[in-house]
């Protein structure tokens, strides 16, 4: 069941949305070759709790820590640690915080110090494929109208998106209905309406779409170990339109 939200429970969600951001801008601000994953874990935690909010992710079917920090090869689900960033890195950042008994959850792949041509293409690639998508998230639309939009856009410049994971709706819970998978044909699933929340999230693969899961059962790595980006926004689909609710 899709469940709508009224203005005031998307005003939640807002906030929810605003410690997200917060967060990623202290994150953004912090990378640098040099940096441990576990560093950007704490720092994100900081800030959650300055801002009165609880991490979505820590606990969530036993998940160790605050926020997700993946690299290079990783998609999604690592676990920050040890790991020292170096120049050239591409590092993905997923956080999400509770406010007030409401979700927000946002994703984002940075570069660390100076990246290569092919790695930039692939940010300019993933972010782009996250906002291809949002466009779609209007009134009318259907679900897929946003999946095929993704797949299109990432697609036409040469790279893959992951099928295994997918985004999903949120609201008070951080996984709602519907699943938002980031391919497939359009004018598929449910008709969008005024009140639904979405995280859209593409994971996009320089190489080919598979992946695996490692051995400490959370960090998903491309099967060929092509580098991969993940960005994702909390958003609202409203009467005017999608509103992104994890920016500032």
């Amino acid at each position: 069941m899709i469940i709508l939200k009224s203005p005031e429970e998307i005003e939640a969600m807002r906030r929810a949305g605003r410690v997200v951001a917060l967060a990623h801008r202290r994150i953004a601000e912090a990378i640098r070759p040099g940096i441990r994953t576990k560093d950007l874990d704490a720092l994100a935690l900081e800030v959650l709790k300055a801002e009165g909010a609880i991490p979505s992710f820590k606990g969530y079917q036993g998940y160790p820590a605050n926020i997700c920090v993946s690299v290079n090869e990783q998609v999604v689900h690592g676990i920050p640690g040890n790991t020292v960033l170096r120049e050239g890195d591409i590092v993905s950042v997923d956080i999400g915080a509770i406010v007030d008994g409401f979700h927000g959850d946002a994703a984002w792949t940075y570069p660390v110090g100076e990246v290569d041509e092919a790695a930039q293409a692939l940010l300019r690639a993933g972010e782009g494929a996250l906002y291809a998508g949002i466009e779609k998230a209007r009134p009318g639309n259907r679900l897929s109208d946003i999946s095929h939009a993704v797949q299109v856009y990432v697609e036409s410049r040469g790279f893959s998106v992951v099928r295994d994971f997918v985004g999903h709706g949120i609201g008070r819970s951080m996984h709602e209905a519907p699943q938002v998978p980031n391919f497939g044909p359009p004018n598929r699933g449910p008709r969008l309406k005024p009140g639904m929340t979405l995280a859209i999230e593409p994971m996009v693969n320089a190489g080919g779409y598979e992946v695996e899961i490692l051995s400490d059962r959370w960090t998903v790595v491309t099967r060929d170990r092509s580098l991969s980006v993940h960005f994702e926004h909390t958003v609202a689909i409203t009467e005017d339109g999608p509103v992104v609710l994890t920016a500032l």
